[in-house]
């Protein structure tokens, strides 16, 4: 025989024996474990979270069942069933710790017990909680425990207790992040009950870590989804999506191979499952099994992505903005942690970071250099060289460098080329040609007194300028999704900074034009720098 234990979530010394109850006993239909309130029983997952001591059983075991977060209930209703057929009549039978606190019923020719206390029991089954007198969730199922010498399917660790989702009734809370449940949020420390505009996922074991209870939430025009990952890149990656799909969501299991679409798992993998849609807000809720076929193991450690994007009806679109990626690997059924993440990739960010070093000051100073000092150091050298030329050569050398490197990276990132970052490779990559070219160019030019330096100096001017109005365009980079720059600051100190360069540029070639080589007629002679 197999059979589920059940642990009832209890305050001890919180119980109310005479509140809504008569002589402190629950008024039941065996038939249904239903209490006779004249109230319809909730919809919602039931917030009691049972966990037993052990897996396995023999004939006349004891096992104990105890709360993994204990919550306030006023009574409730358990009953002893075949796993296998959870409509079975009741099954086994009970022993009482404390015949004052608790009773057994006959319900045909099964006992049941009434429990008010935290209890050790025997086999037990489903179980009916009253946590207020209009409050109750009937037949809730959990772990299964099983007869030593009998193999089940992984799948039948939990039985799903409804096959459509239901409505949930109020929003999520961040309450107990880090203590009774894992979570991952965006922004930081963000509250979903509070924040329209929260990204919030959480996930609470049973408490012996056969099965796991998913709560995602996020403001999204189409879907919400999170996936399971080996590694921070997309692909071959376990995936849950919830789905606006009219007035209601869908709720499914999926699996990505590549970088391709989801694609929707065929086989019932996910139960419990329940809805919100309120303000632009998609929440949704449920559980899967820690063992199950073809899904990944939820004791092993994974990273989390958290996504979202725009649906039709019912079918997604890519995700609107880069994913959130955990910092760090969670094992899913492991201990509670309030985890951090980034949608911002490290690569990126060294990508942002090395293209705005090379372009916005060692390419910028570099030219400086050569426009503007090389009449204010005529005479002074090092190693040989003029000071100007060697400090405008090592800066321009550097940023080349730089340049190379930051290019690199986007690809080893994207694991290839991206066809949806718009322009912006394309400019990258024609700045990253002209960043070669000009090195090379300057290596080869010709001699100071050669007719042919005129074409040198005007070739070379012509492609250091053109490079540099590339770099200003490609500094769209910086509102690329994957580098996640505050915004309006980050575009408005760019602008700003571009600007300052241009000014300055310009306030210095009339100052050297004003003041350098006066012609006989009063006219400013400007001269190209070699």
């Amino acid at each position: 025989m197999l059979c589920s234990y059940f642990l009832l979530a209890v305050l001890t010394g919180c119980v109310d024996p005479v509140s809504g109850y008569s002589n402190g006993k629950v008024s039941v239909a065996c038939g249904g474990m239903i209490p006779q309130h004249g109230y319809e029983p909730s919809l919602d997952p039931s917030p009691y979270n049972l966990s037993v001591d052990t897996s396995t059983f023999s004939p006349g075991d004891r096992i104990i069942v105890a709360s993994s977060n204990p919550t306030f209930f006023m009574g409730f209703l358990i009953e002893a069933h075949d796993a296998r057929k959870l409509n079975s009549p009741a099954v086994g039978f009970f022993t009482l710790t404390d015949p004052h606190e608790s009773q057994l019923l006959q319900c045909g020719h099964i006992q049941v017990s009434v429990i008010h206390l935290k209890v050790c029991l025997l086999c037990c089954c489903s179980v009916t909680v009253v946590q207020q007198y209009e409050m109750y969730w009937v037949r809730t199922a959990g772990p299964v425990v099983f007869l030593r010498g009998v193999t089940a399917a992984p799948s039948t660790a939990v039985p799903p207790q409804t096959t459509t989702p239901t409505a949930l009734s109020t929003p999520f809370t961040s309450v107990g992040c880090g203590h009774n449940k894992s979570c991952l949020r965006d922004p930081v420390s963000c509250q979903p009950e509070s924040d329209p505009y929260c990204f919030f996922l959480s996930f609470t074991t049973d408490g012996l870590g056969r099965s796991v209870m998913f709560e995602l939430s996020g403001p999204a025009e189409g879907y919400v989804s999170f996936a399971l990952s080996l590694d921070q890149w997309m692909g071959n990656d376990d995936v849950y999506l919830c789905v606006k799909n009219g007035d209601g969501v869908s709720i499914n299991a999926a699996y990505v191979s590549g970088r391709t679409p989801p694609e929707l798992a065929t086989e019932e993998t996910l139960w419990g499952r329940a809805w919100r849609l309120a303000d632009g807000v998609i929440q949704c809720r449920f559980h899967r099994n820690s063992f199950q076929p073809h899904r990944f193991n939820f004791n092993q450690s994974y990273f989390l992505f958290l996504a979202h994007g725009s649906s039709h009806q019912g079918v997604i679109h890519r995700h609107d903005r880069q994913p959130l990626i955990s910092s760090s690997q969670k094992v899913i059924a492991g201990h509670p942690e309030d985890l951090c993440g980034s949608r911002s990739p490290l690569l990126i960010k060294f990508h942002g970071v090395l293209m705005l070093t090379a372009w916005m000051w060692t390419t910028s100073t570099a030219i400086f250099i050569a426009r503007h000092y090389k009449q204010l150091w005529p005479d002074t050298t090092l190693l040989g060289q003029r000071l100007w030329f060697q400090l405008h050569r090592t800066m321009m050398v550097l940023a080349a460098v730089i340049t190379v490197l930051a290019f690199t990276l986007p690809f080893i990132y994207m694991r290839g080329w991206s066809n949806r970052s718009g322009s912006h490779p394309y400019i990258g990559c024609a700045v990253m040609a002209l960043s070669v070219i000009q090195p090379i160019m300057a290596i080869l030019r010709p001699a100071p007194e050669s007719p042919r330096r005129i074409i040198f100096k005007w070739i070379h001017f012509g492609g250091g300028t053109v490079a540099q109005i590339l770099a200003v365009c490609v500094f769209q980079g910086p509102s690329q999704q994957a580098l996640l720059l505050p915004s309006p600051w980050s575009p408005a100190v760019l602008t700003g900074w571009m600007l300052w360069i241009v000014l300055a540029d310009l306030l210095l070639l009339i100052h050297s034009c004003k003041f350098r080589d006066r012609g006989t007629t009063g006219q400013c002679r400007c001269t190209m720098s070699d």
